[in-house]
């Protein structure tokens, strides 16, 4: 079988690379003739662990491609994956002009049955649009080349994409004719012989499964943060909290750690286009609206743990930053909390000394020299007025507390990931403030650290 994956940003190169992975004959098209060049060479473009060794192995082999040539890639493809980016309009919508070009393109090169399936996370009813938009190409050629439309939406986490993808929990495809599942049915067998199940659908349904699974996802999220807000408030901890409902199967132990908000390619752009799409179909979604809501709040609460700490006033105090990844094991910085809390620090007045272990040459684009970055988490603790901690990386979690101690001005750590035990902080001399635990060092206005 050979495919084609039109894209290749983070969706199809994890999706190029594991098919090949699997002896499937894989060619990636994208548009930017720099990033398909450094492909070539191996350079890969964002940081997932294991990819660039994946990718590496299979070009080696012959069974992995890279091209901006479409045309030719097309030609003798069984199916064609659009993976290219669907960002979010000023309202939230999807922007669907790339995908609509690449069907169109499709419809201008298939010189036989193809099957095209949508892999980038679309609104509900996309696949009307492409299928239409590839008729139409036919259409100008005036030849009848058979082709199927489906929807098989990706549910990649970032930092685990590799897992994730070889071993997923499901996998949804949505079609529209015996002929469009068999391919699927048999692109997949190699993961189906191993247990992992694929569920079939119609179209329409595996485009809303992608946003209704991440929308919950983030509820979850946003309804552990508001829950721990108020715990803080009312002198509850969190992560009491936590455990005692985490171990209720029937709302389990994953997405309910309280921490400064989600971030990323995925939970945020989707959220808002389902409110988006609920709109446009006359229909408010006033859950995810809230959901939303918390999130952008959820965002400023460490920075205004950090204003009422120093009384308001952080004119010139050297602030270091412990993570600017929205997660760890990546290095997107997509809609991360760090980038509001930076802005807001800067803009206060404050001078920021960073440090993440993948993402500073991504920070670099966002904040450019208004804020100083370093190679070492220690190095950025020096002349420090306080550290906070933004992503969760595993080398921050047992850190040398008394270096720690001995670099900053004052021993004073703002944890927006609850990674350190505050009993154990206090006993090591720090003032210390997380989120939704009222600490012994905690300020006794909480409310108004909490505040909008």
């Amino acid at each position: 079988m050979k495919i084609t994956i039109v894209g290749s940003g983070y969706v199809g190169l994890v999706t190029g690379a594991c098919f090949s992975e699997v002896g499937i004959d894989v060619q990636c098209v994208d548009v930017n003739q720099t990033k398909i060049e450094n492909l070539k060479k191996g350079i890969i473009p964002i940081y997932e662990p294991g990819l660039e060794d994946m990718i590496i192995r299979n070009m080696e082999k012959g069974r992995l491609q890279f091209t901006t040539d479409l045309s030719k890639a097309i030609k003798g493809s069984d199916i064609v994956f659009i993976s290219v980016g669907t960002p979010p309009d000023e309202d939230g919508s999807a922007d669907l002009k790339y995908v609509l070009q690449v069907a169109r393109d499709c419809g201008k090169y298939m010189t036989d049955y193809t099957l095209v399936v949508t892999k980038s996370t679309v609104p509900v009813g996309t696949s009307k649009k492409v299928k239409k938009a590839i008729e139409e190409e036919l259409q100008k050629r005036n030849v009848a080349i058979a082709f199927d439309v489906a929807s098989n939406p990706e549910f990649l986490k970032e930092g685990a994409a590799i897992d994730d993808f070889l071993k997923p929990d499901r996998i949804v495809a949505g079609t529209e004719s015996a002929r469009a599942e068999e391919l699927l049915r048999n692109l997949y067998k190699p993961f189906t012989l191993n247990g992992h199940p694929i569920i079939f659908m119609d179209i329409v349904s595996a485009e809303m499964t992608k946003y209704a699974a991440n929308a919950m996802l983030a509820t979850k999220i946003s309804f552990m943060n508001d829950i721990a807000n108020l715990s803080e408030i009312v002198g509850a901890d969190i992560n009491h909290v936590r455990k005692g409902i985490g171990s209720d199967e029937r709302i389990g132990n994953k997405f309910i750690y309280p921490g400064i908000g989600y971030g990323g390619s995925c939970f945020p752009k989707d959220v808002q286009a389902l409110i988006k799409t609920a709109k446009e179909n006359n229909y408010e979604l006033k859950v995810l609206q809230a959901v939303e809501e918390v999130n952008q709040h959820q965002k400023s609460v460490l920075f205004h743990k950090i204003m009422n700490y120093f009384d308001g006033d952080v004119m010139g105090k050297n602030i270091a930053i412990w993570g600017l990844s929205f997660k760890p094991q990546t290095d997107d910085m997509r809609e991360a909390p760090s980038l509001e809390i930076i802005k807001k620090l800067i803009d206060a007045g404050a001078k920021v000394h960073a440090y993440d272990p993948v993402a500073i040459t991504e920070a670099k684009h966002h904040f450019g020299d208004t804020i100083a970055y370093y190679n070492d988490q220690y190095e950025t603790l020096i002349d420090a007025d306080c550290l906070a901690i933004l992503t969760e990386w595993p080398e921050f979690k047992i850190p040398n507390f008394n270096i720690i101690q001995k670099l900053l001005k004052t021993p004073v750590v703002f944890d927006g990931r609850n990674i350190y035990d505050a009993v154990e902080m206090k006993k090591n001399g720090f003032d210390y403030f997380c989120i939704g635990v009222k600490t012994a060092g905690q300020l006794l206005n909480h409310k108004a650290a909490l505040a909008y």
